[in-house]
């Protein structure tokens, strides 16, 4: 049987990684052990930062909501507490969204909804 040697699947192996390594800076860029390192951990921050941004953004349209709100003479926790009393299912997405493209359209929701 023939001799088979593995320097190719192992080239390509770590030609691949690094190529997943572009843009990084220093070592972590050429050097094999370094990017391999520097990849496992990079795929964690991503995986955790997916989750960390839908807190942000759902945080962030609290707060752009409650401004809207408070130039409507009303703040964003009875506001939430009345729209819930009324059965009205608007998430904050949307809600954000109205107040900052259509301010008079929210305005006029926030009346009726008092």
């Amino acid at each position: 049987m023939a001799r088979v040697k593995r320097g190719v699947a192992a080239n390509k192996r770590r030609k691949n990684l690094l190529k997943l390594t572009k843009g990084f800076r220093w070592r972590r860029k050429s050097h094999y052990r370094a990017a391999k390192e520097a990849v496992l951990k990079a795929g964690k921050y991503a995986y955790r930062d997916r989750k960390a941004k839908k807190r942000t953004m759902r945080s962030l349209w609290i707060i752009r909501l409650n401004n809207a709100l408070r130039l409507n003479g009303t703040k964003y926790s009875t506001f939430i507490n009345l729209m819930k009393k009324k059965n009205i299912e608007l998430d904050r997405k949307v809600l954000s969204q109205l107040a900052m493209d259509n301010p008079d359209i929210f305005t006029k929701l926030v009346e009726k909804i008092k």
